[in-house]
């Protein structure tokens, strides 16, 4: 019991400490901790700190955290562009998108940006395009920042006016590109009033294509309705990014594959695509390996909050036949699961 308050506090205080960080205090955690706040707890607490209890270098500690980075960097690659995976505070994920032919780059929620900068010169490509799904702090954070460090102008792209550093504010279906490659904006209100999708492609339209998907879509669930209603959500997955090729790569905000995916195991617990995704995925966290990406087609084979038409689906959500209905019953029962 004590071990997880412990942990639990440890957490909060990672949390808390990147958050004044990114709001602009350096001052936070300036000071050492006291040996007696570390002596005092348990083994979970000691070895969430580790030796070094002197936080002093706040720079190493927002980019490592206390417990390292959640998961490795992995670089994916489609037709015509990599994808890098870039691990962010507990659980977050950016992404460095490169066209194959120009190296013409651009960051999707960069939240770390010296971890950006690292990547990019050490890729040697050319950064000029900041894709940012909503406002949230821990995917916008660090768009004012990395635009100040930065020494070449940045397009900062958004749905939202409450998007740091935003310079080029798109709207449903607005188009523009990355190097060679086409990118097209999904306004997917819910989550946020201004969340945006951005699925990417070639110039010719062919191959995989990805869409980075925020907190809209997560593989095996979605974002909670904090500014939105079932209709938004519905509209959101079941038609804007439903209606994508079913080998779209999805890569979305958070590594929550397996809280997830432990939800879609209870709506289906006959859905046998469900239960090999979560042996895979264990094996996958096992090494801190990404869980992502996934395609919009698996999304369709395992996500309940996509498989809203499905009658296993309804019968658990009460019987319910309209799917929007379902829609909220799903959230609404998700808000308060335990795995």
């Amino acid at each position: 019991m004590f071990s997880s308050v412990w942990k639990g506090i440890a957490t909060s205080l990672e949390t808390k400490a990147t958050a004044v960080y990114f709001r602009g205090s350096s001052k936070f955690f300036a000071r050492p901790l006291s040996a007696a706040v570390v002596s005092s707890g348990t083994g979970a607490v000691r070895r969430c700190l580790g030796v070094h209890v002197y936080l002093v270098n706040l720079q190493k500690f927002r980019t490592v955290g206390i417990r390292g980075m959640h998961s490795t960097l992995e670089e994916v690659k489609l037709d015509g562009m990599q994808v890098k995976i870039l691990p962010a505070l507990q659980d977050n994920y950016m992404y460095l998108i490169v066209d194959g032919k120009t190296q013409e780059a651009a960051v999707v929620d960069p939240v770390d940006p010296e971890l950006v900068i690292k990547t990019v010169q050490e890729a040697k490509v050319n950064l000029n395009k900041v894709l940012t799904t909503h406002h949230h702090w821990d995917h916008a954070g660090g768009n004012e920042k990395l635009v100040k460090l930065w020494s070449k102008e940045l397009q900062v792209y958004g749905g939202d006016d409450r998007i740091g550093a935003l310079n080029r504010k798109v709207r449903q279906d607005d188009t523009f590109t990355i190097g060679n490659l086409n990118v097209r904006c999904l306004s997917t209100p819910c989550h946020t009033t201004g969340h945006i999708c951005y699925h990417v492609t070639t110039a010719d339209g062919q191959g995989e294509g990805a869409v980075f998907t925020g907190d809209t879509l997560f593989q095996g669930g979605c974002g909670r309705f904090f500014e939105g209603t079932p209709e938004e959500m519905y509209e959101a997955l079941c038609t804007k990014l439903a209606s994508l090729p079913d080998n779209t790569k999805v890569f979305c905000g958070h590594e929550y594959t397996l809280q997830n995916m432990s939800f879609a195991r209870h709506v289906e617990p006959e859905n046998e695509s469900i239960h090999k995704r979560i042996e895979w995925a264990k094996m996958r966290r096992a090494s801190q390996d990404p869980t992502v990406p996934s395609t919009i087609g698996e999304e369709k084979s395992w996500n309940p909050f996509m498989r809203v038409h499905e009658s296993a689906v309804q019968k658990h959500a009460g019987g319910q036949t309209n799917p929007i209905q379902v829609m909220g019953n799903l959230r609404k029962e998700k808000d308060t699961f335990k795995a």
